[in-house]
């Protein structure tokens, strides 16, 4: 099996708590905190290990904030590396309202990646993707990172012959899919974007998808559904992978999920099919979750066998 890159330029530590109830100017009690690492990239390498697939996660990560992000995952034996920045790593905030069980998801912004950075992940990549199969950028984009960034990753990638995936959005994604790409995850909303259509609906995502394949912009489209599943668009196929119903708690790591679920089943030589099923399978399995906690495996394989695909 080649080796699996994942890269993170936005993680963040999220630090979740539980208290009774939001009273306003009173100081509330709170449950022990729980700390644990986050961002696209990360919780792709994260979730791949829960499937017993090694990755090795490329982040930058800055000041005690940023040594605690590699504590934490050095302790779910994640293989990691993360560049030394100037302003510390950022932490996020979740508290479950046990009266309700309303989570409140409080949001720090993305920390500023400056020049001499964004060269140092560029180079680390480029040494790491030697003899890799795939290569996932995943996550939000930080302030800083220059117009480019993402076509140089994609030409890294084609370089080392590994398969470059993609899970952002915007001018990033555009950028990307510009140069060339395995594989992309989008909404109906980001696709319809990357087309310069004004809408999409889910008749006509397969369509879109089969466009930017006939462009050479990428070979695998797997539009995101939600609770719909996922429509898989490639040269040979088209199928709607249908989500099974579960209980939803969470969606927070869904997505990142499925991207682990598939990357997953293609290193291990599943087609492309049952690769979005098992994607499916842990997205749908994440989101049975409270928090920021990803899938229970067993629970992803049990809801694999439940799933079913329309051509």
């Amino acid at each position: 099996m080649k080796n699996i890159i994942t890269l993170t330029l936005s993680p963040t530590i999220d630090k979740s708590t539980v208290v009774d109830k939001f009273i306003p100017e009173q100081k509330l009690s709170c449950a022990p905190p729980k700390f644990e690492p986050g961002g696209g990239g990360i919780n792709v390498s994260r979730a791949l290990k829960k499937l017993g697939t090694p990755s090795f996660a490329l982040y930058p990560a800055g000041g005690v904030p940023g040594q605690l992000l590699q504590q934490l995952l050095d302790a779910e034996d994640v293989m990691n590396h993360g560049i030394a920045t100037r302003n510390p790593s950022r932490e996020n905030f979740i508290v479950v309202e046990s009266a309700t069980n309303q989570q409140f998801r409080f949001g720090m912004p993305a920390v500023e990646l400056f020049p001499q950075e964004e060269d140092l992940i560029l180079h680390t990549l480029k040494e790491l993707s030697r003899g890799a199969g795939y290569v996932i950028a995943s996550g939000g984009v930080p302030p800083g990172i220059t117009p480019g960034f993402f076509a140089k990753l994609a030409r890294i990638c084609k370089a080392a012959d590994a398969r470059f995936v993609v899970d952002t959005s915007g001018d990033a994604l555009e950028e990307a899919v510009n140069e060339g790409v395995y594989l992309l995850k989008p909404n109906l909303g980001e696709l319809s974007h990357l087309l310069g259509k004004a809408e999409l609906d889910n008749d006509s995502a397969d369509d879109a998808a089969r466009e930017l394949i006939g462009k050479g912009k990428c070979e695998v489209v797997v539009v995101s559904m939600g609770a719909q599943g996922a429509y898989l668009v490639s040269a040979l196929e088209t199928k709607h992978v249908v989500a099974p119903v579960v209980k939803k708690q969470s969606t927070v790591g869904a997505g990142d999920s499925m991207v682990a679920g598939m990357i997953h089943a293609l290193s291990n030589g599943s087609t492309l099919t049952q690769a979005v099923r098992m994607g499916v399978a842990c997205g749908s399995a994440a989101t049975m979750n409270p928090g920021t906690e990803l899938f229970h495996p067993n629970d992803a394989l049990r809801l694999y066998s439940r799933i079913t695909d329309r051509g």
